[in-house]
C-alpha cells in the first residue's frame, strides 16, 4: 500500500486544513503556504497523481472540477484571478490539485 499524499490526509481529516467548500468528489482548501494574497486549492478526492495522469472516463471529473471552480469564483467574487495545474518539478503533494491565485499582488 502506497502512503496517503498530505492532500489525502487533509481530506481524511487526519491533516489539518482550512475547508471552504466540501461534498462527495472535492474539497476546496486555503493553501497554507499562499503564493498570492488569495490562493486557493480545489482538489478531487479520488487521488490522481497529476494532469498527465488523467485517464479516459475522467472527463466526467475534470468538467466537474471547472464547473466547481466557477461557481466558487463566482460566489467569493474575485474578478481578476489565475488557475494552475503544476507538474513535473513543480508539482510538490503527487495529487492533482487546481490553484486559484488571485490578490493586488499578483504578478502578471
Amino acid at each position: 500500500m502506497t502512503e496517503k499524499t498530505l492532500f489525502q490526509k487533509i481530506i481524511d481529516k487526519e491533516e489539518e486544513a482550512t475547508f471552504l467548500y466540501e461534498d462527495d468528489e472535492f474539497v476546496i482548501i486555503n493553501n497554507k503556504f499562499p503564493s498570492a494574497p488569495i490562493h486557493y486549492l480545489v482538489i478531487p478526492k479520488k487521488p490522481i497523481p497529476s494532469a498527465v495522469d488523467l485517464e479516459p472516463g475522467d472527463e466526467e471529473l475534470v468538467g466537474k472540477l471547472f464547473s466547481l471552480t466557477q461557481k466558487f469564483i463566482r460566489e467569493q467574487n474575485i474578478k481578476n484571478f489565475k488557475l494552475i495545474f503544476n507538474g513535473g518539478k513543480y508539482l510538490h503533494i503527487p495529487h492533482l490539485h487546481l490553484h486559484i491565485l488571485s490578490g493586488e499582488k499578483l504578478e502578471d
